[in-house]
């Protein structure tokens, strides 16, 4: 992890004008955002700006508009949920350069906030183009990120700036990293990964990066039928991606001469429907029958897993380990995350999680704020722990 600055590091603002790169590229639903979970986050680099006199300019993007202006895209209807959550005016520019953000910077009085429009609505922004990025960077003094969850993507907003101005970390950006150097960069040992979900195929340079990282690897959900198949075991109908068992092997492999206790299921909860109120029951896992589906791991399969995060110092999470969506097969999913959750309490385990379906699984457990961080991030969060490098995190490092 590239060392950075923080707005620690930042100093007499006030009257500065502060370009934040932000996600708000949130749900919506009748014109009306219907999770400010994103907002929320961003909420204390905001105000922190904000209160010590900086102008405060917004730059985000909204679904994929494709590099031209569209209404459909607009960020315009997303100010009015930013200017609720923050309980603070959100000035709004109908362009991110040119003319229209020119004026309405000049316009700000300090301590204002303004949103500009969609970077996306100019094609400079995806090609990181170096005008593009010249031009945002003129109406702004100083720059910070604070959307993790875009720093996968080399665009002008969350790279190219770093490069044009003073670069620093907001503060969901700062809590971000330092969240994941405990997970995976520089963790407290022994450190298990949870990772479940669909399908390896999705997932294989994230298993690959992992095995190789930490001390034990529990597999569930789906993929886990894939790594049962290759070993020989009857999955029924269960989801299996059959096309993939040598890669299956292979990870198993490289498990094994890395030191990773690789942990599959040893019992099911199948079913012949997947659907609500559909009759299930548990097996061991070599007894699945041809026609029923694995839905989730089974009672001793949970104790298993509760055995090893009893074990870790350290647990990086992702995907859940059954179709949580429908009763009962949450129930490994739910049970797991409660016991993480409790060490945790306890002070016995960091507990880092993010990525797809696992803030809606731990959300149903109820325990999300229970865990050390969970990251509100997608592909960035997989990107990172797939090992891969980040182009708008190693474009705030120092020594760049």
């Amino acid at each position: 992890m590239p060392d950075f600055k923080t707005l620690d590091d930042l100093q007499d603002i006030a009257g500065k004008r502060v370009l934040v790169r932000v996600d708000l590229n949130v749900p919506v639903q009748d014109g009306h955002v219907s999770d400010t979970t994103r907002i929320e986050r961003i909420a204390p680099t905001l105000t922190e700006l904000s209160d010590k006199g900086a102008k405060v300019i917004l730059l985000a993007h909204f679904g994929r508009p494709k590099g031209k202006p569209d209404p459909a895209a607009s960020l315009e209807p997303i100010a009015a949920a930013v200017e609720s959550t923050l309980d603070r005016r959100i000035h709004f520019a109908r362009d991110c350069i040119g003319a229209p953000a020119a004026e309405a910077v000049a316009e700000m009085a300090d301590g204002d906030i303004l949103l500009l429009e969609n970077t996306r609505f100019h094609a400079g922004e995806e090609k990181n183009d170096p005008d593009f990025a010249a031009a945002l960077a003129g109406n702004g003094d100083v720059y910070v990120n604070d959307a993790f969850s875009a720093a996968h993507r080399a665009h002008a907003s969350t790279e190219g700036l770093a490069r044009l101005l003073p670069a620093y970390a907001g503060r969901t950006m700062q809590a971000e990293l330092e969240a994941l150097e405990q997970g995976l960069g520089n963790p407290v040992r022994p450190v298990l990964a949870i990772v479940g979900g669909a399908k390896v195929s999705t997932k294989i340079d994230l298993l690959m990066n992992l095995v190789r990282k930490v001390d034990a690897l529990v597999i569930g959900g789906g993929m886990a039928n894939t790594f049962l198949a290759a070993r020989g075991t009857e999955v029924g109908k269960s989801l299996c991606e059959h096309d993939l068992a040598a890669t299956a092997k292979q990870i198993m492999i490289e498990a094994a001469e890395s030191g990773c206790a690789l942990i599959l299921p040893v019992d099911a909860v199948v079913a012949r429907e997947f659907k609500a109120g559909a009759h299930s029951e548990v097996v061991a896992i070599d007894a699945v029958p041809a026609d029923a589906m694995i839905l989730d791991v089974g009672p001793q399969s949970i104790v298993k897993i509760n055995e090893w995060l009893d074990r870790a110092d350290t647990v990086v999470w992702n995907g859940p380990l059954g179709a949580f969506e429908i009763e009962p097969f949450d129930a490994a999913t739910v049970a797991a995350a409660k016991h993480a959750a409790q060490r945790t309490d306890e002070g016995l385990l960091v507990s880092v999680a993010g990525g797809g379906d696992t803030v809606a699984a731990l959300n149903h457990a109820g325990v999300a704020e229970r865990f050390s961080y969970v990251s509100t991030a997608g592909g960035a969060f997989l990107e990172w722990m797939e090992g891969k490098k980040l182009p708008g995190v190693e474009a705030l490092a120092t020594t760049r």
